[in-house]
């Protein structure tokens, strides 16, 4: 069965934006950042302009990135205005780079510190051993693998929660995502896998997470939060910056 075949039988969720897959996400910031550099000829210059234009994207309101039908289109203008004026106006007087961003640098809205705490309250109140743990990440990487939604929700807590960074250089989901059945769809939607990429266990920070791989590159990081048998948290990192580290060899 495909995956669109099987996140229909999650049809008695409301419809809510379970974001792009990541592959497709990827897509669009090469795209962004190839017509920035034929704008602007330079490398660096090119991510600046692209990263400028997701600030502005993300500065956006709910209701308004809502109602832009092609995200793509919005965001290929946005860094098309941004090249022109780079290349029309000097830097700042004493200023080695281009312009500064006219956008405030709040990107992704941060889990409410409640939200965290409940975390915690719940994986205490039922303590996980390493060896539990790693069961349940390995086999919420087996229903990732072959999207089978019905394994995957039967190891997600009721109340599971699903966080995703993309530090603001990826359009990914902004806010948090709650309930079982929303984080299975949101994951589910964000790791649909084309071809040349793996997903893998992994040691994240001093317990086993799940990474994700283009090729050889790493594109997303998930650490899971887990009490008893089931996942009670999810923790999805796609932002390019913070996975330096690991394409670069240095594994956190």
């Amino acid at each position: 069965m495909s995956q669109t075949a099987r996140l229909s039988g999650l049809s008695h969720v409301n419809r809510v934006d379970d974001g792009s897959p990541l592959a497709d996400l990827l897509d669009e910031r090469r795209h962004l950042v190839t017509l920035a550099h034929r704008m602007l000829g330079s490398a660096d210059d090119a991510e600046s302009a692209v990263d400028e234009c997701y600030r502005r994207w993300y500065a956006l309101s709910d209701r308004e990135r809502e109602r832009i039908p092609v995200p793509l289109t919005w965001l290929a203008a946005g860094v098309g205005r941004i090249c022109r004026a780079r290349r029309v106006l000097p830097p700042p007087e004493g200023s080695a780079g281009a312009a500064r961003p006219t956008v405030p640098d709040v990107i992704v809205a941060r889990p409410r510190a409640a939200e965290p705490t409940t975390l915690r309250q719940h994986t205490a109140a039922e303590p996980t051993t390493l060896r539990q743990h790693d069961a349940v990440v390995h086999a919420v990487r087996r229903a990732l693998v072959v999207a089978d939604v019905e394994l995957l929700l039967s190891l997600l807590a009721p109340d599971a929660a699903a966080f995703f960074d993309g530090g603001g250089k990826i359009r990914t989901l902004v806010a948090p995502v709650h309930g079982r059945d929303r984080v299975a769809r949101g994951l589910l939607r964000l790791l649909d896998r084309g071809p040349h990429t793996t997903l893998a266990a992994h040691p994240v920070n001093g317990r086993t997470g799940l990474v994700v791989r283009h090729g050889r590159r790493v594109v997303a990081v998930l650490s899971l939060d887990v009490s008893g048998t089931e996942a009670v948290g999810v923790w999805v990192v796609v932002n390019p910056d913070k996975l330096r580290s690991w394409n670069a060899g240095r594994h956190p």
